[in-house]
């Protein structure tokens, strides 16, 4: 056997164990996350930051160890399929729980659901129609551009 490759066996052996032991370390930190946090969405952020972070350091873990090809394109699909499903899915379960009440709001720092759920439920009801849309576009009508301020000129659609 070839020393050199002996060597990089070992070595891809070694990082291969600090991988695993690494992503095993974050969904075990994922998990004592959702069980100790408090609230929703704190929950929800231990169940998806390190949870995704450590599968994709076992994968590569493991994609080192077997070092084929084939389990390394299967394995990287994984990792694909997670990234694009893990933040949708804690979107909507965030959005779900805030619909519903289970989100502590006191808790907020910055809550622009509110507001969008409230134009969302005026839209839904027909109250849109003639209220603070068309008073907003009457108010500027006879004002030069410049004297409008720099935070309306930069709106998009003004």
């Amino acid at each position: 056997m070839d020393p050199a490759t002996s060597f990089w066996d070992t070595l891809a052996d070694v990082v291969s164990a600090v991988f695993l032991l690494s992503g095993a370390f974050l969904a075990f930190a994922a998990g004592v996350g959702v069980v100790r946090f408090p609230d929703l969405l704190a929950r929800m952020h231990a169940a998806t930051k390190p949870q995704v972070l450590g599968l994709i350091l076992v994968l590569a873990g493991l994609s080192l160890r077997l070092r084929s090809w084939g389990a390394v394109a299967t394995l990287f699909l994984v990792v694909i399929f997670q990234l694009l499903t893990s933040p949708v899915a804690a979107h909507m379960v965030g959005r779900a729980g805030y619909r519903t009440g289970k989100v502590r709001t006191d808790l907020l720092v910055v809550d622009e659901l509110t507001r969008d759920q409230d134009a969302a439920e005026r839209e839904d009801s027909g109250e849109h129609e003639g209220t603070a849309e068309h008073a907003g576009q009457g108010a500027h009508e006879g004002s030069a551009p410049d004297d409008r301020g720099p935070a309306a000129v930069d709106e998009p659609g003004r």
